[in-house]
């Protein structure tokens, strides 16, 4: 397996939150992934709209040969094998949501895929996760690290961790 600067973030607010995070981790080893490391476990506000629902947001890094789009194409079908239901309005809540955020320093700008993922940089809940992962790894378009990245942000949601950091190997 090759491509270890490839992360994906995971989250979801509906039905059994935990149940969901963990079997979109199995499917992804199931589907061409290996997971080599996981941020831990935060538990977050809904962004971008209202939600009594608090979601739960990790960040892991993978290895896989799965091209981009491909991989974007295999996280789509765990999200409807796990009952995503995309609605109509761009943010709303959902059983598991996976994006690619990063897949090494690639930068494209495709109608089904943007790379990095295009509004990462605006988001506590990607950003603390990748903080913990990969502190030093650089945004290909705007060249800071992702505790520069983290500290330039003005999104002032809490994200509490709720489970802690694991190397997984």
């Amino acid at each position: 397996m090759k491509n270890e600067g490839i992360f994906i973030g995971i989250g979801g607010n509906e039905g059994s939150r935990w149940e969901y995070l963990n079997s979109a981790k199995i499917l992804i080893e199931q589907n061409g992934c290996k997971i080599i490391a996981a941020s831990p476990v935060y538990e977050t506000p809904a962004w971008g709209f209202e939600s009594e629902l608090r979601f739960l947001n990790q960040v892991i890094q993978v290895q896989t040969l799965l091209e981009p789009v491909e991989l974007l194409k295999t996280l789509q079908h765990i999200e409807e094998h796990l009952g995503r239901v995309r609605s109509e309005k761009q943010y709303s809540s959902r059983t598991i949501d996976l994006d690619i955020l990063f897949y090494n320093q690639l930068v494209m700008d495709l109608p089904q895929i943007q790379l990095p993922h295009p509004r990462m940089h605006l988001r506590k809940f990607v950003l603390e996760p990748m903080v913990m992962l990969a502190p030093g790894f650089v945004h290909p378009v705007f060249n800071r690290t992702m505790v520069e990245l983290n500290q330039l942000c003005h999104d002032t949601s809490v994200c509490r961790i709720v489970e802690e950091f694991k190397q997984t190997n």
